[in-house]
């Protein structure tokens, strides 16, 4: 017969076995740019605060196209999706053009909600000359990272106003996100675009002592048919920011007229819906906590824009919060 001490000290092992095995964990991944970066793992941390037995490791590298095809064969469970993203991915183009089932596995991803990631912004040194998208021409640009969607719609937009093709007409710079605000910052690059929701840190630290100005579109611009085909691509509209959200040395005389880009927090089909319902009911209960992190949040992520360029299933969980919040969920997300 075993003694009563060893006994006691198994039964207290198997409980602790059985408390971290109670404990779910997921895995989130982002791209590092402020906007996503910010909201998701915001996100995550006020799950984790109101919700002591979920705990969601955070990943902030790769790009994003890798990452939705993680989740749609379970490798990752949250993403940084967007609407262009899946729109590609369902008709296998574009970077996706070499996945042999990518329409298929775009099946398995479903939406909890969107945002805001920012606008289009095309940034140069005001003594670099360049004054127009036409300018770009024999010019080193980055247009965003080699496989994301942003690389992608930032050069048709150059091209759409100017004519100018990327590569050939001037050299597209590849880099990742975080190297190329680095290499902007020491000047050696000519024109940085990012998607941020303005003042962008990465802006704000070189306008400290430089004076800046940003490109963009103008109100023809937007008429032509290529600006037409462009804008269909789900997750793009019309926007504009201030002439001088960045102070006194953004050189603008104008608002700048650019694409605002939209995109959202995306999860996999094989999450149980009542752990899916318990995070976006934490996170929606609590949106003043995310608002309070940064300026522009409360613009880029509310209620109201939660379902804005949407464009696939929204997880059943996700779904019954919405109904029971009496939100107006749009038949397409259903």
């Amino acid at each position: 017969m075993r003694p009563i001490a060893t006994l006691a000290i198994a039964a207290l092992a198997a409980g602790l076995v059985g408390g971290a095995q109670a404990k779910e964990f997921y895995k989130m991944s982002t791209i590092s740019l402020p906007t996503p970066f910010a909201i998701n793992t915001t996100f995550a941390k006020l799950v984790q605060k109101y919700n002591p037995d979920i705990e969601i490791q955070v990943n902030a590298t790769g790009a994003a196209p890798r990452h939705a095809l993680d989740a749609a064969r379970g490798k990752t469970d949250f993403l940084m999706g967007a609407p262009a993203l899946h729109f590609l991915m369902s008709k296998g183009k574009k970077m996706f053009a070499k996945v042999k089932n990518a329409k298929e596995l775009a099946g398995n991803l479903r939406a909890m909600f969107n945002y805001r990631i920012g606008f289009y912004q095309f940034g140069v040194y005001e003594d670099s000359g360049i004054r127009k998208m036409a300018d770009l021409k024999g010019k080193r640009v980055f247009l965003g990272p080699p496989a994301a969607v942003q690389r992608v719609v930032a050069g048709d937009f150059v091209k759409a106003i100017s004519g100018l093709e990327p590569g050939k007409d001037y050299e597209v710079v590849k880099l990742g996100f975080s190297p190329a605000m680095q290499a902007f910052q020491d000047r050696q690059i000519d024109v940085l675009v990012a998607s941020g929701n303005p003042p962008a840190s990465n802006f704000v630290q070189v306008a400290l002592t430089n004076k800046i100005r940003f490109l963009g579109a103008s109100d023809a611009d937007w008429e032509t048919p290529a600006m037409k085909t462009l804008m269909k691509i789900p997750g793009r509209t019309r926007g504009q920011f201030a002439a001088d959200v960045y102070g006194g040395n953004q050189a603008n005389e104008k608002p700048v007229q650019t694409i605002a880009a939209w995109v959202g927090l995306v999860t996999r089909k094989g999450i149980p819906d009542e752990v899916i319902y318990k995070m976006t009911k934490t996170f929606w209960e609590h949106i003043d906590e995310m608002h309070a992190v940064t300026p522009w949040a409360k613009d880029a992520i509310n209620i109201g824009t939660a379902f804005k360029q949407m464009n696939m299933k929204l997880h059943p969980g996700a779904l019954r919060y919405y109904k029971e919040a009496g939100v107006k969920v749009p038949a397409s997300a259903m």
